[in-house]
């Protein structure tokens, strides 16, 4: 992949097009989905479909002057930092609030992307047309913020900070979730696995703090390498790294803490492994809850996602420590 800062004007106007043509389809697909029970909003996304296929044909008119017909083969999925779009097949049946929030994040980076590729721009007349079609980005988040005025109630909206929550989730509940799930779960079977090839508590302890820790390192590393927050406002890369890699550790901690039950104790390590056994009990229903709460996940998915597949970690971890 490569960087924003990295891109020539001519891949940064194929960029452009390449995703004004996505984000239209991705409209219209809206629109369809709307039609039967929101038809006024659906226009709204017809319109804003028809005007995405108008900022492409002024940038491909703008790219033949310059470069001429041949597009290089870049999209926005090549460069580092862009949001991907949910699939297709995941954006049917969505509450209207739900797509709502769906386009202010597309906006929002759109408008930032012309923002950016503005400032670079070398041309003149690419740099104007880049600046009008961030200012026109600008106007389609707000028409999106707008979009469901008429059927939230007051009361609804004025708790919820839409634009403040997104961005929370974004730069801290994504990596911070990204982290634990990573944490309480990847080190589940090197630990109990310990546990039940030594029965030492010690010796457990410090398998599972080797594991945690280096977890943290491994996932802090690769959540700050993976974007640089310039287009998505994911902030920056560093806190995100430093938050993904402090929960994935704490996230392995929380059931390796009990392990330092002194091995002197009269049944030392049935009473540290009752204890994390209940510390893993918790961690994987908070996960489920969190992913449910922030990431408009189904809870009874989280839960067979998290719960499930970490009892299944627990398992393998304590049937190769006992064999």
């Amino acid at each position: 992949m490569k960087n924003f800062a990295d891109l020539t004007e001519r891949e940064v106007l194929a960029v452009a097009i390449s995703s004004e043509e996505e984000d239209s389809r991705i409209y219209m697909n809206f629109a369809e989905d709307l039609k039967e029970r929101y038809p006024d909003s659906a226009k709204i996304f017809e319109q804003m479909a028809e005007e995405e296929r108008g900022h492409r044909h002024m940038l491909l008119e703008m790219y033949e002057q310059r470069f001429g017909p041949h597009l290089p083969p870049i999209r926005r999925e090549d460069v580092k930092g862009f949001l991907r779009r949910r699939p297709v097949w995941l954006t049917k049946n969505l509450s209207l609030d739900t797509i709502r929030k769906e386009v202010e994040t597309m906006e929002l980076q759109a408008e930032r992307f012309y923002v950016k590729a503005a400032e670079q721009a070398q041309d003149v007349g690419v740099r104007r047309l880049l600046g009008d079609l961030a200012e026109a980005e600008k106007g389609h988040e707000e028409v999106a913020a707008k979009l469901t005025d008429r059927i939230l109630s007051s009361d609804v909206r004025a708790e919820e900070d839409r634009t403040n929550r997104r961005m929370f989730v974004l730069q801290y509940v994504q990596p911070g979730l990204a982290g634990l799930m990573d944490g309480s779960v990847s080190t589940l079977a090197p630990l109990f696995a310990a546990a039940f090839a030594t029965h030492q508590n010690w010796q457990t302890f410090l398998v599972g703090l080797a594991a945690s820790i280096g977890a943290g390192i491994s996932m802090g590393f690769a959540e700050a390498l993976s974007d640089d927050g310039s287009l998505t406002g994911r902030g920056s890369p560093w806190l995100r790294g430093l938050t993904c890699g402090l929960m994935t550790t704490l996230g392995g901690l929380g059931h390796t803490l009990p392990y330092l039950v002194p091995d002197s104790w009269a049944n030392a390590f049935w009473i540290a492994t009752g204890i994390a056994g209940i510390v893993v009990f918790f961690e994987l229903w908070a996960i489920a809850f969190i992913r449910a709460r922030y990431m408009d996940t189904p809870f009874l998915q989280a839960v067979f996602q998290i719960v499930l597949g970490g009892a299944i970690v627990l398992a393998v971890g304590i049937l190769i420590g006992a064999a």
